[in-house]
């Protein structure tokens, strides 16, 4: 019988590593396959190019390593950058969050703050730029404070509308079984909001690292806005394709340490979707 049971398992451990590389397969296929095929279409289209302001990519190719990786460039100008990027999303994540939180929690406190919250959303945060600068000076306080201005948003308003989308059954279950307080608004309320949370961070994420590189061109001394105005200025135009690119490389990795995150924070919520979906196709 020992035989028989073992020769059972097999097929199934061959099937599951076969599911699980296909799958490794797929998610390394769908996240590289169109970037790498957007390269290759650039390499290919750009290669006769004579234009002076569109180089070839190998070009661009090729002075990237002297521009950034055998240089100083990286510890003077990309990390201040992600640094700067990196505080001003973790303020917005807190005041976000909070602010998301108290607001959708209270149906008078959401009634009284939106007039407030429409009127200051539909401000661009690029136009505050001048008016942080002549409160927060040159520094990096104002470029932080750029940053938190674009990402509070998308933050905040998500987590409004998490907070009100839980489920009533769940939040008459707690009070039946008297949970209250912190353990009532962490286990329930922000558990329970935390799909569209991690949804507000996706959004904030990309419109950070707009607003990084905009407050960077004004009045600065580093960083990777203000050394790509420069490349430009100097009609140094390659170099200034490697900057964008590394704008753009950079964007990518943030986003997979974010869906990395997303998939630990959350993998309660997605393991039910994935049962949900499971148990439609039966």
């Amino acid at each position: 019988m020992s035989g028989g049971a073992f020769g059972r398992q097999r097929p199934g451990a061959g099937r599951w590593i076969v599911l699980t590389l296909g799958r490794a397969l797929w998610w390394t296929a769908a996240v590289f396959g169109l970037p790498f095929g957007l390269l290759a279409l650039w390499w290919v289209l750009s290669a006769d190019s004579e234009t002076f302001y569109l180089p070839p990519l190998s070009e661009i190719l090729a002075s990237f390593d002297d521009v950034w990786l055998r240089s100083d460039r990286l510890r003077a100008d990309v990390l201040p950058s992600l640094l700067r990027l990196t505080a001003g999303f973790l303020l917005a994540v807190a005041v976000g969050v909070g602010l998301g939180v108290l607001i959708g929690s209270f149906r008078r406190v959401r009634a009284f703050c939106e007039p407030v919250l429409e009127f200051l959303r539909a401000i661009p945060p690029p136009v505050l730029v001048p008016v942080l600068m002549l409160f927060a000076g040159f520094g990096n306080t104002m470029k932080v404070l750029v940053v938190l201005s674009g990402c509070v948003w998308p933050i905040l308003l998500n987590t409004v509308e998490g907070v009100r989308a839980v489920d009533e059954v769940l939040t008459e279950t707690c009070r039946c079984y008297g949970i209250r307080g912190p353990a009532r608004l962490w286990h329930l309320v922000v558990r329970s909001a935390s799909p569209q949370i991690v949804t507000g961070l996706r959004q904030a994420l990309s419109v950070g690292i707009i607003l990084m590189v905009i407050s960077e061109m004004f009045a600065a001394n580093n960083g990777l806005g203000f050394t790509i105005i420069q490349f430009q200025r100097t009609f140094a135009v390659t170099d200034m394709w490697t900057g964008i690119l590394l704008l753009g490389l950079l964007g990518f990795l943030l986003a997979m340490l974010l869906r990395l995150f997303e998939r630990s924070a959350l993998h309660w919520y997605l393991g039910l979707r994935q049962s949900q979906r499971d148990d439609g196709q039966r």
